[in-house]
């Protein structure tokens, strides 16, 4: 199915996950592609890269409305890759300027684990009264819950160069994850489903219990790993500090 949508700018776009946003956007070819960038204008690799593949690199100082607006004319979905411990403050002034700026819908920085409870931790606080400031803006928006990168797997207990495993919770815990490239992907496609429009869209490129990842591991080294097994609710519960991005 083909989108309504033709201009997209990403904020955050040369960033970890942003990049993997933007290389997805270009290879759809479907759709004109702003990359967003802070003034002053410095090097980037990753823009360049993008540039070379044809998305537009626009520069724009983040706390002048008037800038930002001008920048985001003629843009039909704005998404949000951007990182902080403040996503709330952040985005708050992109929210702003892409209403003024006529924008269509908004897909702001969620892309990791489903929070709906305010006292998990600040960054989790931030993200929830954020998707309420974009309900409230009256743009069209989608929630993207993608469960954790599975590319930082190592960063809860997957040691791979020293093979051995340390495992904070029961490792029979089920774990949605996916990769980077695959949230990217997962992006694209919400700008073709109806269904996705004001909606919350969730996706798991797989649902494995730490065992199960762990047996992964193994499977792909061809090597045993030792494993450690400790009672620590507190990482678990901060996993939303770790896993929704850069």
């Amino acid at each position: 199915m083909s989108s309504q949508f033709k201009t997209v700018a990403i904020a955050g776009g040369t960033g970890t996950l942003g990049y993997h946003i933007a290389e997805a956007f270009l290879n759809d070819g479907s759709y004109n592609l702003k990359i967003l960038r802070r003034k002053p204008e410095t090097e980037n690799e990753k823009a360049k890269l993008l540039a070379s593949k044809g998305a537009e690199i626009v520069y724009a100082d983040y706390d002048q409305k008037d800038d930002l607006v001008k920048v985001l004319k003629g843009t039909d979905v704005f998404v949000s890759a951007v990182n902080g411990t403040s996503l709330y403050d952040t985005q708050v002034p992109l929210l702003a300027a892409a209403k003024e700026a006529s924008v269509k819908r908004f897909i702001p920085s969620e892309f990791g684990g489903e929070f709906n409870k305010i006292g998990v931790n600040p960054l989790i606080d931030g993200k929830i009264k954020f998707r309420e400031e974009v309900v409230k803006s009256g743009l069209e928006y989608t929630f993207i819950f993608t469960g954790l990168f599975q590319e930082f797997l190592g960063w809860f207990g997957f040691d791979v160069k020293n093979k051995k495993a340390t495992f904070y919770a029961d490792g029979n815990k089920k774990l949605h994850t996916t990769s980077l490239s695959d949230v990217g992907k997962y992006t694209v496609e919400t700008l073709k489903m109806p269904e996705a429009r004001n909606a919350v869209i969730k996706v798991a490129g797989a649902t494995l219990s730490l065992n199960e990842y762990l047996q992964k591991f193994e499977e792909v080294s061809g090597e045993h790993y030792s494993t450690s097994f400790f009672s620590n609710a507190i990482l678990f519960k901060n996993v939303g500090l770790i896993i929704i991005h850069s």
